[in-house]
């Protein structure tokens, strides 16, 4: 069968959507003039901009670049992970690269160790929201460098003992082993805490400093930040946390997005803000355009269970009321379960992080199994068992 598209139905779909002049294009332009006046926070991997309306320019703050120690302090967070890493290694490919690889984390565990001191802390990297533990962040990584050292030395030397997930929770990253007084584990957590405490002493204060009025502020995430799966939601975005944060419970859930998707802008060099200044546009209208489909959906759907971004309840939901709120889609019970169903319809417009057109498309692939993937096998809800007029005689409603 050669594929064919019916040119009357495909000009049907894209009078709302897939074009410039689409019913859809011409509602999110419309939503970004409605919002011209409100202030955009725009956060990348690297950057924040914030663009408080009516053309006034963008201010920008490097975050992340400007990040005093995080490097130093993720280099010893990141033991842990990689002396796992090496007992992974041996344990797959005993004969392959883990010698080289220890080997090489010893030589520079060791030259970490010795370039480290308190005045290393206080007088070079000189983090602002360090200051007065510089003493006991030294000490710290000294220990940090030594465990790790010894546990390295021991594991070239008897890798069958020592590359063994076992042997190193147990005499490295876990409490209660005589020779770690404090344990790895712990280690990590003050390393990754003392990064949050650096970068969101700088955020907030740059924040207070913009006079942000938060009940109007419109958010958006945008680009990759973190592993390509990390950050995607509100909950699992840290940056997006301490912006929440930095409000002080003023800024709406329902105004910050994630756009994992979306472009933003490079880091500005020498101040030229050329590259900021010219996606603002753009951006609004990325805003703009999702709050209006949110909006849409309330309208369309009124009486129907709503989207709650909160974390009152987890799924999976089963709704019985109309007035419930949900934060995940509900439990489909049945073909006939239409207060579910159209309650999906509801949540996949009012939550952001839904895909539009995958309103029912798990539970179509759970009834599917059920029926040995035979989908003539399918009840359809809303096509089957319908009582729709005979072809044709529809016109009578034209």
């Amino acid at each position: 069968m050669s594929d064919h598209e019916s040119p009357e139905l495909v000009d049907l779909f894209t009078a709302y959507t897939a074009g410039p002049d689409s019913i859809g294009a011409h509602l999110r332009a419309s939503a970004a003039r409605g919002r011209s006046h409100d202030p955009l926070l725009v956060v990348t991997g690297a950057d924040m901009a914030l663009y408080p309306g009516d053309g006034v320019p963008p201010t920008v703050l490097p975050y992340r670049l400007s990040n005093r120690g995080f490097k130093e302090l993720a280099a010893v967070s990141h033991l842990g992970t990689a002396l796992a890493s090496l007992v992974e290694l041996y344990r797959t490919e005993p004969d392959g690269v883990w010698r080289t690889d220890a080997e090489m984390l010893l030589r520079r565990t060791r030259r970490a160790r010795a370039a480290n001191s308190p005045a290393l802390w206080r007088d070079r990297i000189g983090t602002v929201a360090l200051r007065g533990r510089e003493d006991s962040v030294a000490v710290m990584v000294d220990y940090a460098c030594a465990i790790t050292e010894r546990y390295l030395r021991r594991a070239l030397a008897e890798p069958a003992r020592y590359l063994h997930h076992a042997t190193l929770r147990e005499t490295f990253l876990e409490d209660g082993h005589p020779e770690v007084p404090v344990s790895f584990n712990r280690i990590m957590v003050a390393t990754f805490f003392l990064v949050g405490l650096d970068t969101s002493h700088r955020l907030i204060g740059w924040l207070d400093a913009q006079g942000v009025d938060w009940a109007r502020a419109m958010v958006v995430v945008v680009g990759q930040i973190g592993r390509p799966t990390a950050g995607v939601t509100w909950r699992t975005n840290s940056v997006a946390g301490m912006v929440l944060a930095a409000s002080r419970g003023k800024l709406p859930l329902s105004h910050l997005y994630i756009a994992p998707h979306a472009a933003g802008f490079a880091t500005p060099v020498d101040g030229d803000l050329g590259e900021v200044t010219a996606v603002e546009e753009q951006l609004r209208r990325l805003w703009a355009g999702t709050r209006v489909t949110v909006e849409l959906g309330g309208a369309m759907f009124e009486g129907y269970p709503a989207f709650d971004p909160g974390d009152e309840t987890t799924g999976p939901y089963t709704v019985t009321d109309g007035g419930a709120l949900v934060g995940e889609q509900p439990a489909i019970r049945s073909t006939d379960d239409w207060l579910s169903l159209v309650t999906r319809l509801r949540l996949v417009m009012e939550d952001p992080r839904q895909l539009l057109s995958g309103a029912v498309t798990d539970y179509a692939a759970q009834q599917l199994i059920a029926q040995d993937n035979d989908p003539s096998a399918v009840v359809v809800p809303g096509l089957d068992n319908e009582p729709y007029p005979a072809f044709g005689s529809a016109s009578a409603a034209a």
